[in-house]
């Protein structure tokens, strides 16, 4: 193996990064890592006995024994760790190289590094990598976003490696500069919006509707039977049916009820502001998650105000699934149209069929409503948002009364449901046509002269109040 030049690289060889190479291996591409930790330099070259793998700690070693032009991918913490990666490589690269950051990354790093990089003409890629571990060994869902020609290096490995769906590839290159990591973060900001409203679907038949987790097990499950067949929901199912190994107990019934975040969804959120795009449903998934950690704070509320007035007023198990697959698609719909109007904004120039098409499997956010929504886009590439598709309307329409019973029920007992509430309320507002913004445009000219416009003539209006 001493003259072999290896076809990939990979820097960081914690599990994602050693699951990736393996994966990678497995499919009939040489690769080698470097890490500095032995242990995990170690680890791969014991799990990769028998492919053509290797492992090092010295980092010239590692540039040395790649194929050129070298294919050099980061699995390793976002922020300062990855520009300290490539402030180390930089040097001993040549024109032509390739680094590739698989990290959660903010995408104005990405643009930035990108600048950077190329003035040594070195092609960089922000390439989001979604599907947690066991994606990464067995074929995760990838986004790569960099230079098209310098992509076609890249292609075949990162083909091979990805989750399949009805044999095509679940990664595809998406556009110039952040494409990648952009869309990374929107599939992100989705998933914090499906996981509460599984939550709270969980909430609402556990305190609301009296389930055992045997029964949610059961209801789970027959739902990933159905039309809310997702990843997500398959493993809701699995989760309920799971013991404590220290108590016997079922793991459900022990986790602290405090949810932890690493800053993807508050990015989404963040960035949706600035580009003018209302997504509440990952607004609020991202401030319960927030809300969730305020423990104490929630314990002496609760005994200052009273906890659970439960009564289910004949609410059913089957409207609770409408409620869930009702907000699954306003989670969808808002962040397809943040990724329109990003497209437009950053010159990403997105395919909205092949993002929804990438996303159908390896993905944490992999879904049956996934392939329904390629074909929407298919129809119509320019559909500024999936509810103006008849055909979504039509899967949409007959969930409302549902919905709005679900939400209803809820608010009358105490159960918080923010992210069901936020959806209808979207869904309300974006099918109104008007809007009492009316009187916030008078309000705005009364206080400050922010002026207005009119519904009979054209123009910018002032009234002296």
């Amino acid at each position: 193996m001493t003259d072999r030049k290896f076809d990939f690289g990979l820097v960081g060889l914690g599990v994602m990064g050693r699951n990736f190479i393996l994966n990678v291996a497995d499919n009939d591409f040489s690769a080698i890592g470097l890490d500095l930790d032995a242990e995990k330099v170690n680890s791969l070259l014991t799990e990769g006995e028998g492919r053509v793998v290797h492992a090092t700690q010295d980092k010239l070693e590692f540039i040395d024994k790649l194929a050129s032009p070298r294919k050099i991918m980061l699995l390793v913490p976002a922020g300062k760790p990855v520009d300290a990666v490539i402030n180390d490589l930089k040097p001993h690269l040549s024109e032509g190289d390739i680094i590739i950051d698989g990290g959660n990354s903010f995408y104005t790093d990405t643009n930035r590094r990108f600048e950077e990089l190329s003035k040594d003409h070195v092609h960089f890629f922000g390439a989001g990598v979604s599907g947690g571990a066991k994606g990464a060994r067995k074929g995760p869902s990838i986004m790569p976003g960099g230079d098209k020609e310098a992509y076609q290096h890249i292609k075949p490995i990162f083909e091979a490696a990805s989750a399949k769906v009805n044999g095509e590839p679940c990664v595809a290159h998406l556009g110039n500069g952040s494409a990648g990591n952009y869309v990374k973060m929107v599939h992100n900001g989705i998933e914090y919006g499906m996981m509460q409203l599984i939550a709270e679907a969980y909430d609402l038949m556990k305190r609301g509707l009296g389930l055992s987790n045997d029964e949610l097990q059961k209801t789970f499950t027959i739902w990933n039977g159905g039309r809310l067949q997702s990843f997500l929901v398959e493993i809701t199912a699995e989760i309920f049916a799971q013991k404590d190994d220290l108590t016997g107990a079922d793991i459900i019934d022990v986790i602290l009820d405090k949810g932890k975040q690493k800053g993807t969804g508050k990015w989404t959120s963040q960035n949706a502001m600035d580009l003018g795009i209302p997504i509440p449903t990952i607004d609020v998934s991202v401030s319960m998650r927030e809300i969730s950690s305020l423990k104490d704070q929630r314990k002496e509320a609760e005994a200052l105000y009273g906890g659970l007035n439960a009564s289910n007023s004949g609410l059913t198990v089957d409207q609770v699934e409408e409620a869930l697959y009702f907000n699954f698609i306003m989670a969808y719909a808002q962040g397809m149209q943040q990724l329109a109007a990003a497209s437009k904004e950053y010159g990403y120039d997105l395919d909205m069929e092949v993002i929804s098409k990438i996303w159908r499997g390896g993905c944490i956010i992999r879904s049956g409503l996934l392939e329904k929504m390629r074909k929407a886009f298919n129809r119509n590439p320019e559909v500024s948002n999936l509810l103006l598709d008849e055909e979504f309307a039509n899967e949409v329409k007959p969930l409302i009364n549902s919905t709005s019973a679900v939400v209803s029920m809820a608010m009358q007992n105490g159960i918080p449901l923010s992210a069901m509430c936020a959806g209808l309320n979207y869904f309300n507002a974006f099918k109104s046509g008007r809007l009492p913004m009316n009187l916030v445009q008078a309000q705005r000219d009364h206080f400050g002269s922010h002026t207005y416009e009119r519904i009979d003539r054209e123009g910018i209006f002032h009234t002296e109040w």
